[in-house]
């Protein structure tokens, strides 16, 4: 049975849930714009090796400018999230993007590699804008069920973009170098401005914006840290996605340095992990139907550290050679794909009265922590074992944590009964 707690919405919706093709396209617009964050962290991967070579870099030092994207996404966050609850969605998106327009355009003219690192903390501070208003207007207009289900269409978008960018991203180099890369985001940034400026209504009315205050703003924050639950849920969600951030983070080294790919061919085998994001995702609007959002979060972090274990094991074993790898590796992926949906959707459906605030937690907890967990599988030695044990660790913190909140809550109902 679902947990009221976790479902109820705290407060009704600023504007009427769009249906038909109005959904459609609201869906559309903002898995548009929340796909910036993923192309901006995965394009470049194929370029990694070469980058690390042309700036006579280290490979731990070259995946720092993923930690400084990571990092630039989480402060954008806590940033941005305040100021869309107060000034309204579209204000804060459009400068966003503008921001990440620019900094790709330094990052085209980096001389070295902390140069680079720096201006991608900037680029992910833009790209911040797209995700946190992106979640904050599904809370706008959507609460529970409904919610759960267009976050798992989100996904479906969110997810392409992984399998898009490496993709394009290895086209790209087979034109130039890494720099054509940052060329080719601006240029997608400049299109996604416009698409924001189009494509997205305000969803937000003045009577519900929060006092534009640093008083107001604290106050948001702690009563969301207050919140027990919701911090869990944030965890829950972030420690599922570092899952992701340390498979982003040593793919490129894993399967090209470990398993001898060239750039082309490991664009193809990234994919196949977004594919299970994705399918998983589709997957769970039909898995809605008859269980709750929260079950399906429980019983997928059950999966996944039996998955991430298996996958340990065929790491530091070599057992099964590139098939036996990427065979675990997509069942963990999958796994984790009906986590990423439904723990937002639950965290956000908390607390309707701050959305923007309360996407931007839950957004920085996520990127946040991933900026912790990406340079550790270099620091580990950058083979396929220092990244699934780091995927699988990050599962298991993650199931720990909600399963520890659901026993608690199970025996405090017991007691009041």
């Amino acid at each position: 049975m679902e947990n009221p707690t976790l479902s109820a919405p705290s407060s009704g919706t600023s504007a009427p849930a769009p249906t038909g093709r109005a959904r459609l396209r609201v869906i559309l617009v903002l898995g548009a714009l929340i796909a910036l964050g993923p192309l901006t962290i995965d394009m470049y991967l194929p370029a990694l090796p070469a980058l690390s070579s042309d700036l006579a870099a280290s490979s731990s030092s070259v995946q720092l400018t993923l930690t400084g994207t990571l990092l630039g996404l989480a402060i954008g966050q806590l940033l941005i999230g305040p100021m869309s609850d107060a000034l309204g969605r579209r204000k804060p998106l459009i400068a966003g993007v503008v921001v990440h327009v620019v900094a790709s355009l330094l990052c085209l003219i980096a001389p070295n590699v902390l140069i680079l690192g720096l201006v991608r903390v900037l680029q992910g501070v833009g790209a911040a804008a797209a995700m946190v208003v992106a979640l904050a207007v599904v809370r706008d207009l959507f609460t529970g069920r409904a919610a759960a289900t267009v976050m798992s269409r989100l996904m479906l978008v969110m997810g392409a973009a992984p399998i898009l960018a490496p993709s394009l991203g290895a086209a790209v180099l087979l034109a130039g170098s890494w720099r054509w890369v940052f060329a080719v985001l601006a240029l997608l940034g400049a299109i996604l401005t416009v698409v924001a400026v189009v494509g997205l209504t305000e969803t937000l009315p003045e009577d519900r914006r929060s006092p534009a205050t640093v008083r107001s703003v604290l106050g948001n924050y702690r009563t969301l840290l207050a919140d027990r639950e919701f911090v869990v849920l944030a965890l829950t969600s972030a420690m599922g996605m570092s899952a992701l951030m340390a498979y982003v983070s040593g793919s490129s080294f894993v399967l090209q340095g470990g398993y001898g790919l060239d750039q082309q061919q490991f664009g193809f085998v990234f994919a196949l992990g977004a594919v299970a994001i994705i399918g998983a995702a589709q997957v769970n609007v039909v898995l809605l139907r008859r269980w709750t959002a929260e079950v399906i979060v429980q019983r997928s972090l059950s999966a996944a550290v039996v998955a991430g274990a298996v996958f340990v094991l065929v790491s530091a074993t070599g057992f099964g050679g590139l098939i036996g790898f990427l065979t675990t590796l997509t069942f963990l992926l999958a796994a984790v794909g009906f986590v990423l949906p439904n723990s937002p959707a639950l965290a956000l459906s908390r607390h309707g009265e701050a959305a923007g605030t309360a996407a931007a937690l839950l957004g920085a907890t996520q990127f946040g922590i991933g900026a912790l967990v990406a340079p550790l599988v270099g620091v580990l030695g950058n083979d396929a074992l220092a990244m699934s044990a780091t995927m699988t660790a990050g599962v298991i913190v993650s199931w720990a944590a909600l399963t520890t909140t659901s026993r608690t809550r199970t025996r405090a109902r017991l007691a009041t009964a």
